[in-house]
């Protein structure tokens, strides 16, 4: 069996973000020449690696909407298509999807209305804790160093309880169906990638208990940076949860790591970027790959991506599945925990790993 952490002693874990002004505030500001030292991120060698633009790293591309109205062979094509996308890559973009790109947009321009409101309305909803509801910031991660990022970001819970701040206006509206309207595209997915893994259908949704299924939506906003390569929007990282889906508004600075190269990935017109993530990666005991990404800053314009990470109920354990193991050639390589315990202890610096 795979380990379990301890977490009797664990209490409730804080992100405490410094009094300061945001980076969208800071990088207005007219006497802003060069970056502050307390945002001057030092990149690590394995950060360092080749990037590719070649035509052979394209990130695959899955059409989703032959799963739901394509023909037997059409829909067997795509599962196959998704179990190389997992294994192999650990993402894909998604197009045929469903949801309107009139939507995509109102909801990156409510975000961005957000982002404009004077710092002391933003600072209303200010969080310090990893499972307040709505929590915005100005990037401040305590497990690096004290150093910032160079972003601003807002989260919300949207289910299973739709969370939402009151302002600006029609937010919340855009919100709930941006969210309603994604997790729709995650149910179709799951059930695919289920059926990939040689399992039942409903498995995933089962062990994750994925009606009770935690959902998160999530704004990263990066200003134009004075000194781009001195600075970093999100290091190298994978998501917690089974599934993350991503927008941005056609700024590139999304990175991801393929067999040791950093590949700049440009969206399609319309398309979901989706992550495969830790707890599918625990679940499929390793045959699903949870991708290692980070995000890039520019000094020309703006960048804001829209990230909904999609995960289990917060109470239910997550192992590998027991159809997945063989003790001899294939035996349980993750540590057992709840969810919410997996993101307490990794949005706070303490998971030491998803390894057992």
């Amino acid at each position: 069996m795979a380990s379990t952490i301890p977490l009797d002693t664990l209490k409730a874990s804080t992100v405490h973000s410094p009094k300061m002004k945001s980076v969208k505030a800071l990088a207005e500001s007219a006497s802003l020449s060069s970056l502050p030292s307390i945002y001057s991120f030092t990149h690590n060698p394995h950060d360092e690696t080749i990037i590719s633009d070649d035509a052979e790293d394209s990130v695959p591309i899955i059409d989703v909407s032959l799963l739901v109205s394509g023909t037997p062979e059409e829909r067997s094509q795509v599962v196959h298509q998704l179990n190389k996308a997992c294994s192999d890559w650990g993402c894909f973009m998604l197009i045929n999807h469903g949801v309107p790109e009139s939507l995509t947009k109102a909801m990156i321009e409510s975000f961005q209305e957000f982002f404009n409101l004077p710092e002391k309305e933003k600072q209303e909803f200010h969080g310090n804790h990893v499972m307040d509801p709505i929590r915005c910031g100005t990037g401040f991660n305590p497990s690096m160093d004290k150093v910032n990022l160079w972003r601003d970001y807002l989260k919300c819970f949207t289910y299973p309880e739709f969370h939402s701040p009151n302002k600006p206006a029609g937010f919340s509206e855009i919100a709930l169906e941006f969210s309603k309207k994604n997790r729709e595209v995650v149910t179709v997915l799951l059930k695919a990638i289920s059926k990939s893994l040689g399992l039942e259908e409903s498995y995933i949704d089962k062990a994750t208990n994925i009606e009770l299924g935690l959902q998160i939506l999530a704004a990263n906003y990066y200003p134009a940076c004075p000194e781009p390569d001195r600075a970093i929007g999100i290091p190298s990282h994978t998501d917690h949860g089974l599934l993350t889906l991503l927008v941005d508004n056609g700024i590139s600075g999304l990175q991801i790591l393929h067999k040791e190269k950093w590949i700049n990935v440009n969206l399609l017109p319309n398309a979901l970027f989706v992550h495969i993530a830790d707890h599918l990666e625990i679940l499929s005991n390793g045959k699903c790959k949870s991708i290692e990404h980070r995000a890039l800053v520019n000094d020309k314009a703006t960048r804001m991506s829209i990230a909904l990470p999609h995960g289990p109920s917060l109470d239910t354990v997550i192992r590998p599945a027991p159809e997945l193991v063989d003790k001899e050639s294939h035996p349980p390589a993750y540590v057992e925990m709840t969810y919410r315990e997996f993101l307490e202890l990794q949005q706070t610096g303490r998971l030491r790993s998803k390894f057992g």
